[in-house]
Protein backbone atom coordinates (compact mmCIF):
# COMPACT_ATOMS: atom_id res chain seq x y z
CA UNK A 1 0.00 0.00 0.00
CA UNK A 2 1.24 3.17 -0.97
CA UNK A 3 2.43 5.48 2.38
CA UNK A 4 -0.17 8.31 2.98
CA UNK A 5 0.65 12.18 2.25
CA UNK A 6 -0.11 14.80 4.49
CA UNK A 7 -0.78 18.35 4.10
CA UNK A 8 -1.78 21.18 6.70
CA UNK A 9 -5.32 23.52 5.57
CA UNK A 10 -4.66 26.57 7.52
CA UNK A 11 -7.25 28.81 8.85
CA UNK A 12 -7.87 31.76 6.70
CA UNK A 13 -8.38 34.93 8.21
CA UNK A 14 -9.55 37.98 6.50
CA UNK A 15 -7.80 41.42 8.08
CA UNK A 16 -10.02 43.78 6.26
CA UNK A 17 -13.28 42.83 3.94
CA UNK A 18 -14.21 45.43 1.41
CA UNK A 19 -17.52 44.92 -0.55
CA UNK A 20 -16.97 46.83 -3.53
CA UNK A 21 -20.15 46.27 -5.61
CA UNK A 22 -22.71 43.63 -6.12
CA UNK A 23 -22.27 42.32 -10.14
CA UNK A 24 -25.17 41.88 -12.09
CA UNK A 25 -25.30 37.98 -11.59
CA UNK A 26 -25.57 38.09 -7.97
CA UNK A 27 -21.83 37.74 -6.91
CA UNK A 28 -19.93 40.55 -5.14
CA UNK A 29 -16.85 42.16 -5.90
CA UNK A 30 -14.75 42.07 -2.64
CA UNK A 31 -10.89 43.49 -1.58
CA UNK A 32 -9.89 41.72 1.20
CA UNK A 33 -6.26 41.43 3.05
CA UNK A 34 -6.22 37.60 3.66
CA UNK A 35 -3.60 36.11 6.07
CA UNK A 36 -3.38 32.72 7.25
CA UNK A 37 -3.20 30.97 11.12
CA UNK A 38 -1.04 28.63 12.28
CA UNK A 39 -4.06 26.31 13.08
CA UNK A 40 -5.28 23.86 10.58
CA UNK A 41 -7.31 21.28 9.43
CA UNK A 42 -5.09 17.93 8.74
CA UNK A 43 -5.89 16.24 5.32
CA UNK A 44 -4.04 13.03 4.30
CA UNK A 45 -4.37 11.35 0.94
CA UNK A 46 -3.49 7.81 -0.39
CA UNK A 47 -3.51 6.39 -3.89
CA UNK A 48 -6.05 3.93 -4.85
CA UNK A 49 -8.56 3.61 -7.44
CA UNK A 50 -11.40 5.23 -6.33
CA UNK A 51 -12.09 8.89 -5.08
CA UNK A 52 -13.04 8.86 -1.17
CA UNK A 53 -13.01 10.94 1.61
CA UNK A 54 -13.50 10.18 5.47
CA UNK A 55 -14.13 12.71 8.31
CA UNK A 56 -13.08 12.87 11.73
CA UNK A 57 -11.71 15.18 14.18
CA UNK A 58 -13.73 16.87 16.87
CA UNK A 59 -15.05 19.63 14.02
CA UNK A 60 -16.68 16.19 12.22
CA UNK A 61 -20.62 16.92 12.63
CA UNK A 62 -20.60 20.42 12.07
CA UNK A 63 -19.33 18.91 8.09
CA UNK A 64 -22.42 17.75 6.73
CA UNK A 65 -23.05 15.13 4.16
CA UNK A 66 -19.44 13.89 3.14
CA UNK A 67 -21.08 13.91 -0.92
CA UNK A 68 -21.77 17.65 -0.55
CA UNK A 69 -17.71 17.91 0.70
CA UNK A 70 -14.88 20.73 -1.04
CA UNK A 71 -12.41 18.42 -1.13
CA UNK A 72 -14.25 16.07 -3.16
CA UNK A 73 -15.96 18.71 -5.65
CA UNK A 74 -11.92 20.37 -6.09
CA UNK A 75 -10.49 16.49 -6.65
CA UNK A 76 -13.09 15.79 -9.48
CA UNK A 77 -12.65 19.59 -10.70
CA UNK A 78 -8.96 18.99 -11.21
CA UNK A 79 -9.77 15.32 -12.96
CA UNK A 80 -11.76 16.59 -15.88
CA UNK A 81 -8.89 19.03 -16.24
CA UNK A 82 -5.96 16.38 -16.30
CA UNK A 83 -6.05 13.26 -18.33
CA UNK A 84 -5.87 9.85 -16.19
CA UNK A 85 -5.50 12.16 -12.82
CA UNK A 86 -4.16 9.64 -9.96
CA UNK A 87 -7.12 9.81 -7.37
CA UNK A 88 -7.36 8.28 -3.96
CA UNK A 89 -8.53 8.13 -0.53
CA UNK A 90 -8.80 11.44 1.44
CA UNK A 91 -9.20 11.56 5.42
CA UNK A 92 -9.74 15.06 6.81
CA UNK A 93 -8.80 15.47 10.53
CA UNK A 94 -11.97 18.37 10.86
CA UNK A 95 -9.99 20.72 13.67
CA UNK A 96 -11.50 24.41 12.45
CA UNK A 97 -15.07 25.77 13.34
CA UNK A 98 -17.49 25.09 10.42
CA UNK A 99 -19.20 27.97 8.66
CA UNK A 100 -17.16 30.07 10.75
CA UNK A 101 -15.23 32.50 8.44
CA UNK A 102 -12.29 30.81 8.68
CA UNK A 103 -12.25 29.38 5.09
CA UNK A 104 -11.94 26.17 6.22
CA UNK A 105 -13.63 23.93 3.73
CA UNK A 106 -11.89 26.07 1.09
CA UNK A 107 -8.84 25.74 2.71
CA UNK A 108 -9.38 21.87 3.03
CA UNK A 109 -9.97 21.93 -0.87
CA UNK A 110 -6.56 23.47 -1.53
CA UNK A 111 -5.03 21.40 0.47
CA UNK A 112 -6.57 18.42 -1.76
CA UNK A 113 -5.28 19.83 -4.97
CA UNK A 114 -2.17 20.38 -3.25
CA UNK A 115 -1.94 16.56 -2.31
CA UNK A 116 -3.14 15.30 -6.10
CA UNK A 117 -0.46 17.62 -7.50
CA UNK A 118 2.31 15.98 -5.57
CA UNK A 119 1.31 12.22 -6.13
CA UNK A 120 0.86 13.29 -9.89
CA UNK A 121 4.04 15.42 -10.42
CA UNK A 122 2.19 18.43 -10.94
CA UNK A 123 3.94 21.92 -10.08
CA UNK A 124 1.79 24.08 -8.13
CA UNK A 125 1.82 26.61 -10.30
CA UNK A 126 0.01 24.73 -13.13
CA UNK A 127 -2.82 26.70 -14.42
CA UNK A 128 -4.77 23.48 -14.40
CA UNK A 129 -4.68 23.76 -10.80
CA UNK A 130 -6.06 27.84 -10.50
CA UNK A 131 -8.68 26.49 -13.00
CA UNK A 132 -10.00 23.54 -10.55
CA UNK A 133 -9.94 26.11 -7.57
CA UNK A 134 -12.05 28.60 -9.15
CA UNK A 135 -14.47 26.23 -10.11
CA UNK A 136 -14.47 24.69 -6.56
CA UNK A 137 -15.20 27.73 -4.48
CA UNK A 138 -14.58 31.64 -4.23
CA UNK A 139 -11.80 31.46 -1.31
CA UNK A 140 -9.81 27.89 -3.06
CA UNK A 141 -7.76 30.34 -5.13
CA UNK A 142 -6.03 32.39 -2.28
CA UNK A 143 -6.25 29.27 -0.07
CA UNK A 144 -4.31 27.00 -2.68
CA UNK A 145 -0.66 28.73 -1.90
CA UNK A 146 -1.51 29.81 1.66
CA UNK A 147 0.21 33.25 1.45
CA UNK A 148 -0.53 37.02 2.87
CA UNK A 149 -2.36 38.46 -0.18
CA UNK A 150 -4.78 41.04 -1.00
CA UNK A 151 -7.84 39.02 -2.94
CA UNK A 152 -10.10 40.72 -5.22
CA UNK A 153 -13.32 40.18 -7.97
CA UNK A 154 -15.00 37.28 -6.24
CA UNK A 155 -11.91 36.09 -4.78
CA UNK A 156 -10.20 34.90 -8.12
CA UNK A 157 -7.99 37.91 -8.98
CA UNK A 158 -4.54 37.88 -6.13
CA UNK A 159 -1.94 40.18 -5.29
CA UNK A 160 1.80 38.78 -5.51
CA UNK A 161 2.82 37.86 -1.89
CA UNK A 162 3.26 40.44 0.60
CA UNK A 163 5.03 40.38 3.42
CA UNK A 164 3.85 41.66 7.28
CA UNK A 165 5.09 41.11 10.43
CA UNK A 166 3.91 38.01 11.98
CA UNK A 167 0.82 39.06 14.13
CA UNK A 168 0.17 37.52 17.67
CA UNK A 169 -3.57 37.13 17.94
CA UNK A 170 -6.61 35.27 19.91
CA UNK A 171 -9.18 33.95 17.71
CA UNK A 172 -12.72 33.27 19.03
CA UNK A 173 -15.55 31.26 17.88
CA UNK A 174 -18.70 31.89 20.07
CA UNK A 175 -20.42 28.34 18.41
CA UNK A 176 -22.58 30.02 16.10
CA UNK A 177 -22.60 28.68 12.43
CA UNK A 178 -23.24 31.80 9.77
CA UNK A 179 -23.89 30.92 6.15
CA UNK A 180 -22.13 33.33 3.88
CA UNK A 181 -25.06 34.17 1.66
CA UNK A 182 -27.41 34.93 4.07
CA UNK A 183 -24.63 37.44 5.51
CA UNK A 184 -24.15 38.95 1.96
CA UNK A 185 -28.33 38.39 1.55
CA UNK A 186 -28.40 40.95 4.58
CA UNK A 187 -26.00 43.56 3.98
CA UNK A 188 -27.40 43.46 0.43
CA UNK A 189 -30.79 45.05 2.69
CA UNK A 190 -28.95 47.70 3.69
CA UNK A 191 -26.72 49.03 1.19
CA UNK A 192 -27.30 51.82 -1.25
CA UNK A 193 -29.43 50.38 -4.03
CA UNK A 194 -26.38 51.33 -6.68
CA UNK A 195 -23.11 51.49 -4.10
CA UNK A 196 -20.40 52.94 -6.12
CA UNK A 197 -17.25 51.20 -6.89
CA UNK A 198 -14.27 52.97 -5.44
CA UNK A 199 -10.63 52.35 -6.04
CA UNK A 200 -9.30 49.51 -4.37
CA UNK A 201 -8.55 50.46 -0.77
CA UNK A 202 -5.23 48.70 -0.77
CA UNK A 203 -3.33 49.39 -3.75
CA UNK A 204 -0.73 51.55 -2.43
CA UNK A 205 -0.22 49.16 0.54
CA UNK A 206 1.17 46.48 -1.01
CA UNK A 207 4.29 47.65 -2.42
CA UNK A 208 4.55 49.55 0.76
CA UNK A 209 4.48 46.29 2.63
CA UNK A 210 6.09 43.79 0.10
CA UNK A 211 9.76 42.92 2.36
CA UNK A 212 9.41 45.09 4.79
CA UNK A 213 9.24 44.42 8.46
CA UNK A 214 6.75 46.68 10.05
CA UNK A 215 5.51 46.81 13.51
CA UNK A 216 1.93 46.39 14.46
CA UNK A 217 2.48 50.18 15.20
CA UNK A 218 2.89 51.24 11.70
CA UNK A 219 0.27 48.32 10.43
CA UNK A 220 -2.59 49.19 12.71
CA UNK A 221 -3.54 52.67 10.81
CA UNK A 222 -3.13 50.95 7.42
CA UNK A 223 -5.99 47.98 8.84
CA UNK A 224 -7.81 50.45 10.17
CA UNK A 225 -10.27 52.01 7.47
CA UNK A 226 -11.08 49.44 5.10
CA UNK A 227 -12.84 47.69 8.15
CA UNK A 228 -14.99 44.43 7.69
CA UNK A 229 -18.22 45.31 5.59
CA UNK A 230 -19.98 42.34 6.93
CA UNK A 231 -19.64 42.68 10.36
CA UNK A 232 -22.77 44.53 11.12
CA UNK A 233 -24.96 42.57 8.53
CA UNK A 234 -23.69 39.23 10.54
CA UNK A 235 -24.01 40.71 13.82
CA UNK A 236 -27.79 41.52 12.60
CA UNK A 237 -28.09 37.40 12.08
CA UNK A 238 -26.32 36.31 14.88
CA UNK A 239 -25.84 39.05 17.96
CA UNK A 240 -23.29 37.15 19.43
CA UNK A 241 -20.55 38.32 17.28
CA UNK A 242 -21.13 41.60 19.12
CA UNK A 243 -20.27 40.25 22.13
CA UNK A 244 -17.37 38.76 20.99
CA UNK A 245 -15.71 41.37 19.34
CA UNK A 246 -16.09 43.10 23.30
CA UNK A 247 -14.46 40.61 24.88
CA UNK A 248 -11.84 40.72 22.47
CA UNK A 249 -12.08 44.54 22.84
CA UNK A 250 -11.84 44.44 26.52
CA UNK A 251 -8.52 42.39 26.51
CA UNK A 252 -4.99 44.33 28.20
CA UNK A 253 -3.13 44.43 24.82
CA UNK A 254 -5.58 44.28 22.38
CA UNK A 255 -5.01 46.49 19.56
CA UNK A 256 -7.58 45.70 17.53
CA UNK A 257 -10.82 43.19 17.44
CA UNK A 258 -12.31 42.67 14.30
CA UNK A 259 -14.59 39.75 12.44
CA UNK A 260 -13.02 37.66 10.04
CA UNK A 261 -15.05 36.60 6.94
CA UNK A 262 -18.57 36.53 7.04
CA UNK A 263 -18.49 35.70 10.52
CA UNK A 264 -18.87 34.62 13.63
CA UNK A 265 -15.25 34.00 13.91
CA UNK A 266 -13.46 37.13 15.56
CA UNK A 267 -9.59 37.54 15.93
CA UNK A 268 -7.96 40.55 18.44
CA UNK A 269 -4.28 41.23 17.43
CA UNK A 270 -1.93 41.79 20.34
CA UNK A 271 1.67 42.58 20.59
CA UNK A 272 2.89 39.50 21.79
CA UNK A 273 2.16 35.66 21.60
CA UNK A 274 2.59 35.23 25.80
CA UNK A 275 -0.32 37.74 25.71
CA UNK A 276 -2.37 36.10 22.69
CA UNK A 277 -1.64 32.96 25.14
CA UNK A 278 -2.82 34.90 28.76
CA UNK A 279 -5.77 36.82 26.54
CA UNK A 280 -7.04 32.86 25.71
CA UNK A 281 -6.90 31.61 29.07
CA UNK A 282 -8.65 34.59 30.59
CA UNK A 283 -11.10 34.45 27.42
CA UNK A 284 -11.52 30.41 28.42
CA UNK A 285 -12.54 31.40 31.64
CA UNK A 286 -14.72 34.01 31.69
CA UNK A 287 -16.72 31.64 28.42
CA UNK A 288 -15.86 28.47 28.76
CA UNK A 289 -18.53 27.17 25.60
CA UNK A 290 -16.19 29.18 23.05
CA UNK A 291 -14.15 28.20 20.56
CA UNK A 292 -10.90 29.93 21.75
CA UNK A 293 -7.59 29.77 20.12
CA UNK A 294 -4.19 31.41 20.48
CA UNK A 295 -1.89 31.70 17.38
CA UNK A 296 0.03 33.35 15.45
CA UNK A 297 -0.81 35.15 11.87
CA UNK A 298 1.84 34.48 8.98
CA UNK A 299 3.20 37.21 7.75
CA UNK A 300 4.11 35.81 4.43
Amino acid sequence: MAAARVELAPAKINLTLRVIARRPDGYHEIESLVVFADIADQLSFTPGRRLALSVGGPMAAGCGDVADNLVLKAARALSDRVACLKLGRFQLSKRLPVAAGLGGGSSDAAAALRLLARANRLALHDPRLMEAARVTGADVPVCLDPQTRVMRGIGDVLSDRIALPRLPAVLVNPGAMVATRDVFRALDLHMPAAKVPGSPLLNGLEGKWIGCGNGLDTLLPELASPGNDLEKPAIRLQPVIADVLRALAALPGCRLARMSGSGATCFGLLETAREARLAARRLRSEHPTWWIRPTRLAGG
